[in-house]
């Protein structure tokens, strides 16, 4: 049971999706619709509503965290709990498994499961997002560092977790992955076209 509810659990939890249920509410419609079609911050942000975007960053993060600080307070596995979270985020089953590329539920799952590895991504997303200008890359630099900095401080199993969520962050940025080898990918603060999905 230590297993099997925090699985279940975070993963209902982590398939609640923000960023359509925000922008309906709003009357701005279906996010799917909309530039990438994704619904994460990223894509919320291309309403041209900022509020928006960053109530989806901090609700998205907010499903991982709950989760785990929900799994520690029953005395469940909280990295199952965080890791289903995410997986529930990347494939809800409310939109037909079709959902967001995780990298806000990562962080806030990181946060709540041990927040220096949760600092140390953070502070790795925005070096990066500093000098290379790439919303993706950071992400995938960041999540794929962490497990091995989680490992060395000690949290194996907490390492696994993140392990899981980074090969599913670079799953879901396969398209990302794509356009940064052949040169395309649009860097922080240019213009995209309507189709092009970032982090």
């Amino acid at each position: 049971m230590t297993i099997l509810l925090p699985l279940v659990l975070g993963y209902l939890l982590g398939s609640i999706p923000f960023g359509l249920v925000i922008t309906k509410a709003a009357g701005l419609g279906d996010i799917r619709s909309v530039g990438s079609g994704n619904i994460g911050a990223t894509n919320v942000l291309r309403t041209g509503r900022k509020d928006l975007a960053l109530t989806t960053l901090l609700l998205d993060g907010g499903k991982g965290a709950i989760a785990v600080g929900g799994a520690y307070l029953m005395g469940w596995r909280p990295e199952v709990a965080g890791a289903a979270a995410f997986l529930g985020h990347c494939f809800p089953v409310w939109l037909g498994f079709k959902g967001g590329k995780g990298v806000a539920t990562f962080l806030g799952t990181l946060f709540a499961l041990h927040w220096p590895a949760g600092l140390f991504a953070g502070v790795t997303w925005l070096a990066v997002a500093y000098v290379l200008k790439y919303s993706s890359l950071s992400a995938l630099v960041a999540a794929a560092a962490t497990p091995l900095v989680l490992f060395t401080m000690g949290k194996p199993f907490f390492a696994l977790a993140a392990l899981f969520m980074t090969v599913l962050i670079f799953i879901r940025h396969k398209s990302n992955i794509a356009r940064l080898l052949s040169g395309q990918e649009p860097k922080i603060g240019a213009k995209k076209d309507a189709g092009a999905a970032s982090a």
